[in-house]
Order: C-alpha cells, then structure tokens, then sequence
C-alpha cells in the first residue's frame, strides 16, 4: 500500500493546495478518503484510495480533451508558473488566447491554439526569462536541497546570475536566464 502526501497529489494531479484542502475540510459531504497516516509532519491517503475517489468525481470528465491547464501548459513547455501569469496579465497586448473552458476557478486553453500563440512570440521573450534559483533547479529536475548550494558552491559551467537583487538581511535574490540553465542542461547531458 503506497502512501501519498498532498504534495505529492498537487504534482501528480496538477490540483492546487487550496483545492486539496476545501476537499478534505468538506471530506463528510463529499466521500474525500480519510489520511492513512503521517510522513513528518504530513498527512499521507493511500494512493489508490485516493485515486479511485479522485477518479469517480466528474471534474475531470466535464474538461474537455485537448485542454490544459496552466500547471500543465508550464511543463509542457518549460516555463514557471510565474513567467505564465505574466503572459495571461499582459494579454491586452500579447494576443494571450481566452480560456476555451472553465470549470470552477481553473481555467483550460486549447493546447494547440495555445502552443501556436506561444511560438509566435518574439524569441527575445525567452532570452529574457529570468529563473530563481529555485526555479532553475526545477526546470533541471533537481531536489531544493540540491539546487539551494549552487548559489555558494556552483558546479562546473553553472551560469552566472544574470541579475542579483538585494533582499532584507543581506540576502540576495539570484536570477538566472532561462537560456543560460538549459544550455548548462545541454551541456551536462
């Protein structure tokens, strides 16, 4: 029996914490599973309870096929969720197409009409994309405790931030283009 955290549901589900969350509170009206122990200090449900509960419900059901979510539109083309927010903020003057559905508060775009207004972008848009560190090791699929030492001890051919912002406490905030991480990618690999 595999244990899952709601962590762990957010990655695999593309759901949101606050989701997870109004699901659980609301457990007695809706048949959410009960947690089948604890990994820390987290709760953990047994992963294919969880699936066939999460499976019954008509969420995914009434979506239809060929949409995606922003979570999902980020993997898919390597963004963060930030630099997609920014791009749907902007939409009066980048063209960003409307959500083609909507259930509940997610919103859905057609992947393809999506992906194509994506292209169409100046390639400028991406040189400019700047990563936090924590972003960078994301694209990259590297732990937080991995990544967190590149800033002190960067590994051979890590890039250079290429900005640093001071931040409260004479700490800094590093940003890395996102260029720069995955030509260290290429590199790498």
């Amino acid at each position: 029996m595999a244990s899952v955290t709601r962590a762990e549901i957010m990655s695999r589900y593309g759901l949101g914490r606050s989701t997870l969350e109004k699901w659980f509170r609301e457990r007695a009206a809706n048949g959410h599973p009960e947690p089948d122990g604890r990994r820390g200090q987290q709760l953990t449900w047994d992963s294919d309870a969880w699936h066939a509960w999460y499976s019954s419900r008509e969420t995914q059901a009434s979506v239809p096929a060929g949409l995606a979510t922003r979570d999902q539109l980020a993997e898919a083309h390597g963004l963060s969720r930030h630099a997609l927010k920014e791009l749907w903020a902007a939409r009066a003057a980048n063209g960003h197409p409307e959500p083609a559905h909507r259930h509940g508060k997610a919103l859905y775009w057609n992947a393809g009409e999506w992906t194509t207004w994506y292209r169409s972008l100046p390639a400028a848009r991406e040189e400019k994309e700047l990563l936090t560190l924590a972003e960078a090791g994301r694209l990259l699929g590297l732990a937080p405790s991995t990544v967190t030492v590149y800033a002190s001890r960067p590994p051979k051919g890590w890039p250079a931030p290429a900005e640093e912002l001071p931040l409260g406490g004479g700490r800094v905030r590093r940003l890395y283009r996102r260029s720069d991480v995955l030509a260290y990618a290429a590199q790498k690999g």
